[in-house]
């Protein structure tokens, strides 16, 4: 019989890609928040402003991360 495999040393990787995946899964509403908002703006519904769309990030980013906390993407 052959030796026992050991995959203690991939489980930290593997937990680390895990939570990765899941704040991307969970971070899914803001990133679309974003894309409607540069759909918008490039439709002319709301106004190209370098001032308006700095509020608006600064907006999102602050819901995403009082809305996931510790999940929440850093940039």
């Amino acid at each position: 019989m052959g030796a026992a495999l050991d995959y203690t040393d991939d489980l930290p990787v593997v937990m680390r890609d895990m939570t990765r995946v899941g704040s991307e899964f969970l971070a899914l509403p803001f990133d679309v928040a974003r894309e409607q908002y540069a759909k918008s703006v490039r439709a002319g519904l709301v106004e190209r402003s370098l001032i308006a769309s700095a509020r608006f990030e600064h907006a999102i980013s602050a819901l995403e991360r009082f809305t996931l906390g510790c999940m929440a993407r850093s940039y």
